[in-house]
């Protein structure tokens, strides 16, 4: 009986994994999500930057027209060069089918904004020597929204 005094012990498990370091796999997978979440702030960013770009590009060319007509001709300018990246025969619309082909540019924007509204000015702004101010105003921004939704557009 000499067994009898013995102690016996449980088995003994083995302690947990630790989580550090990771396994391999897991260092992959955080490689992975660090280069795509990289890759998404860079997309943003050169997207921000080239919109920055084409905006002044618009405002530069308003800003340096001496009066208002001229402001209206080098929005029309603009929108002419911005229509080539939608069809590349818009430039050569007149009239009315020119001022139809705007009003199909920027969807949100309420119907009939160049046939009916603001955007008559384009039509003739450009050439008449007294171009009220308020009109080119009102035009401004729409002009602005359209030429930068057709330049941002692949």
């Amino acid at each position: 009986m000499a067994g009898a005094d013995l102690v016996l012990r449980d088995i003994h498990q083995m302690p947990a994994p630790s989580w550090w370091p990771p396994a391999p796999g897991w260092w992959l997978v955080i490689a992975a999500v660090v280069i795509v979440v990289a890759s998404c702030i860079a997309w943003a960013l050169r997207r921000r930057r080239r919109r920055a770009m084409i905006a002044e590009v618009f405002d530069r060319a308003v800003r340096s027209a001496a009066t208002p007509s001229a402001e209206v001709a080098a929005m029309s300018d603009l929108l002419r060069r911005a229509a080539r990246r939608r069809n590349p025969a818009a430039d050569r619309l007149q009239g009315d089918a020119w001022l139809a082909f705007l009003d199909g540019g920027l969807p949100p924007r309420p119907p009939g904004t160049f046939s009916n509204g603001a955007g008559r000015l384009l039509l003739e702004g450009g050439y008449q020597r007294q171009v009220d101010a308020a009109e080119v105003a009102a035009l401004r921004p729409v002009a602005r929204a359209l030429f930068l939704h057709w330049m941002s557009a692949k």
